[in-house]
């Protein structure tokens, strides 16, 4: 009952936060204060409880939806709720522990697409990731689980092809996936094609000058610029590979040649990103040209916040730089961003680019945007066991 009571108090002080004082519809900057481990995973249930409550495990197991399931598995393993767990098994096994479903390898491709022959695009991959947790977390170790997986990345590996990952966002749906892979089989080839995709991407996407990654070979300056003129940089792009970073290098070994990039990219996104934050704590959907789509976004602070979160919690990232960043993205994320209801608002939709003139209000919800922000809670949850942030 005391536990019940506590969380109930806990909950009603976030809800509280969230409809606080705003300047321009933005909620203004946080007072002093410490955060609160208990608030935090306050603010966790009660986005994660939202998203659950209306809406079915039985969706399909593209990246908007399975990037969701990566969130939800890390409030599991934060909060061990049983039924985030079984949520997400609901959902595997609503969609067979498969992705994309043609078994004609010879038809596979890896452009752009929604059929059943896109099994090579990493938009059906970045579910592996959650049926590799899943099986990890099954004692009898089911090897049904994790079959496609196997199967897909083991075709991929072996192909000459390098080009796999030509947007951004494909880091983030299949690194973490490969190299799960490898921590579950040893392999060691599933490390070193990483390293060879991720070679492709970087000398395609990345930007020496700004520290940050254009969202595809479409964008890059100054075939595309921003409305001010100059590099368009889309949040939720880079987003997707700061988070990617995170969430692949603990699987890399200090011996991998791929490890010192991989290292040298996040700590240069981490200081590229700093200065794009807001004075309220979010970054604007162009990085660079705040006034080219204005306002708040939530997908893209919420992947910051957990990568700048894990960077510091494994002291890769200096604290007395990175954490005043965090609490201010916090403190965004949860008096703004998050309802009193618990819906998560302020999410660009699908989508590819800063728009201008986009709509993106406090009613603007989106499974992947609920999933940045699970991430971020639950590593900043992890950071409140040994630090504080005030």
């Amino acid at each position: 009952m005391r536990r019940r009571l506590c969380l109930k108090a806990a909950l009603a002080s976030v809800a509280a936060l969230s409809a606080g004082c705003t300047l321009g519809g933005v909620a203004a900057p946080a007072a002093a204060g410490a955060v609160k481990k208990a608030d935090v995973l306050a603010a966790l249930r009660l986005a994660n409880d939202y998203w659950q409550r209306n809406n079915s495990p039985a969706l399909w197991s593209f990246w908007d939806v399975a990037a969701y399931h990566t969130g939800n598995m890390e409030a599991y393993y934060l909060t061990g709720e049983e039924r985030y767990r079984q949520y997400s098994t609901a959902w595997a096994e609503h969609n067979q522990w498969s992705s994309a479903r043609s078994d004609v390898k010879a038809a596979w491709k890896y452009t752009y697409g929604e059929t059943s022959e896109h099994v090579l695009f990493g938009d059906w991959q970045v579910c592996f990731q959650t049926y590799i947790d899943l099986y990890n977390l099954d004692p009898a170790k089911d090897p049904r689980k994790i079959a496609r997986a196997r199967e897909v990345l083991e075709y991929q590996t072996g192909t000459p092809n390098n080009d796999y990952w030509w947007w951004a966002d494909g880091l983030y749906m299949v690194m973490p996936a490969m190299a799960k892979l490898y921590k579950v089989t040893g392999e060691r080839r599933y490390l070193d094609k990483l390293h060879d995709y991720f070679l492709f991407a970087d000398q395609l996407m990345y930007d020496q000058e700004a520290g940050l990654y254009y969202r595809d070979a479409k964008y890059i300056y100054p075939k595309h610029k921003s409305s001010n003129g100059g590099k368009d940089f889309w949040a939720r792009g880079d987003g997707w590979v700061f988070a990617a970073l995170a969430k692949t290098l603990p699987y890399i070994p200090q011996d991998h040649p791929s490890r010192p990039l991989l290292v040298a990219r996040f700590q240069r996104m981490a200081q590229a990103l700093k200065p794009a934050q807001q004075e309220q704590g979010y970054w604007t959907r162009s990085l660079l040209d705040p006034a080219h789509a204005p306002g708040p976004e939530t997908s893209g602070t919420a992947f910051f916040t957990y990568a700048y979160l894990w960077g510091m919690n494994q002291g890769l990232l200096s604290q007395a730089e990175y954490a005043p960043v965090v609490k201010r993205a916090w403190t965004y994320l949860s008096r703004t961003a998050l309802q009193p209801d618990g819906k998560l608002g302020y999410v660009q939709p699908i989508g590819e680019r800063a728009i201008p003139g986009q709509v993106v209000d406090q009613n603007a919800t989106a499974s992947f945007g609920v999933g940045a922000f699970l991430l971020a809670a639950a590593e900043l949850a992890r950071f409140l066991d040994k630090q504080t942030l005030s």
